[in-house]
């Protein structure tokens, strides 16, 4: 296996892949990266972790032969393991090293499966936060009726507090990742609320409400207000934005209740041998809804807010949700979203009623 990437392999898209941290293993994540090589011959991987171990999977992977650059990084960041802690001593963790390869220009995205929390406050001190940002987020694409098949929401858990200028910000970063992930040109943005009238909610969500407004026409979204728990999934707005407390406890929620009702339906098709043979009738139509609803092809949070692109993979994800994470992050990078969620922010921020004269700078 080749240690270095070949001239051909550098004008690929470099995707940083930390190998380490996920519940299955750096087995899962190299079989995920052979996925997205084999699908996509546009792709490189700059790979992090143990070489040994990682040059031991690779031998059977012939897709990955002049593909990939192996990383040495010792270190492993559990999930147990406290973000201040990771910030203080893990330089030598494949998480830190996967952060670096972004923060040199070597690589467009970082992927990782590990620890939510190490992996943003180490993005926060690597990366550093967008000018005028004040708080980064997840986002995650969410199942829905719209036509594209998903909905953005953020955050997810990232902080879990936010005024009205960080959801102002949550709305500017979500409707361009819809832009450029999605390609909706107008993205709708509605704001999570316990009601759609707008005397309801906390003091924050109604100042919210009249910033994300005012700036949607430079924002180049439209914002369709309130919006209520039941519109998550819905075709009200694109792109949802809340704080990372409700928006981490209604992900939660959601996998919960999905994986509740995948149970029952088990149970219910096993009640009786013409509940069984009513499985069977139905094998293609259930199949087609699992693969729809199935978390790992849409597998992948991006942290928005940054000077650089991160995304995190769940825990547990086998390698079909790794290989997911990468064709999200090969997207994002394919479509300049980095560059172009910093032109917007900056755009919103330099019209502020209290920001510097405008010095020629423009998106």
């Amino acid at each position: 296996m080749q240690d270095s990437l070949t001239s051909s392999a550098k004008r690929r898209t470099i995707i940083s892949v930390d190998a380490m941290g996920g519940d299955r293993g750096p087995a899962a994540v190299v079989a995920g990266i052979a996925l997205s090589a084999k699908e996509n011959p546009d792709i490189g991987f700059i790979l992090h972790g143990p070489k040994d171990e990682l040059e031991r999977l690779m031998t059977r992977k012939k897709v990955l032969e002049g593909r990939v650059e192996i990383r040495h990084a010792t270190g492993i960041v559990t999930m147990e393991d406290k973000p201040s802690h990771i910030v203080r001593h893990g330089r030598e963790t494949s998480m830190w090293s996967a952060l670096e390869s972004v923060r040199s220009g070597e690589a467009a995205v970082c992927v990782s499966c590990g620890n939510t929390g190490a992996l943003m406050a180490l993005s926060m001190l690597r990366l550093r936060k967008l000018e005028g940002v004040n708080r980064p987020a997840i986002a995650v694409l969410w199942p829905s009726r719209n036509p594209q098949g998903f909905n953005v929401m953020l955050d997810v858990g990232a902080d879990i507090r936010a005024d009205e200028h960080d959801l102002l910000q949550y709305a500017l970063m979500g409707a361009s990742y819809a832009r450029n992930g999605m390609q909706l040109e107008i993205p709708r943005v509605g704001l999570l609320n316990v009601g759609t009238e707008e005397h309801k909610g906390r003091a924050e969500l109604k100042l919210a409400h009249d910033l994300i407004a005012q700036n949607a026409e430079r924002g180049k979204y439209r914002f369709v207000g309130f919006v209520e728990g039941g519109d998550i999934p819905g075709d009200t707005a694109d792109v949802i934005v809340t704080d990372g407390f409700t928006g981490n406890t209604a992900l939660k929620t959601g996998e919960g209740t999905a994986k509740l009702i995948g149970d029952l339906l088990k149970q219910a098709f096993k009640f009786s041998p013409l509940s069984r043979l009513a499985s069977v009738l139905a094998y293609t139509s259930m199949q087609r809804l699992k693969k729809r609803i199935d978390p790992r092809r849409v597998n992948g949070g991006v942290f928005l807010g940054l000077n650089g692109t991160v995304v995190k993979s769940h825990g547990s994800a086998d390698a079909t949700g790794i290989s997911a994470a990468v064709k999200l992050a090969f997207q994002l990078a394919h479509s300049g979203f980095g560059e172009r969620l910093a032109a917007r922010v900056a755009l919103v921020e330099q019209a502020k009623p209290d920001a510097p004269t405008d010095k020629g700078t423009t998106e």
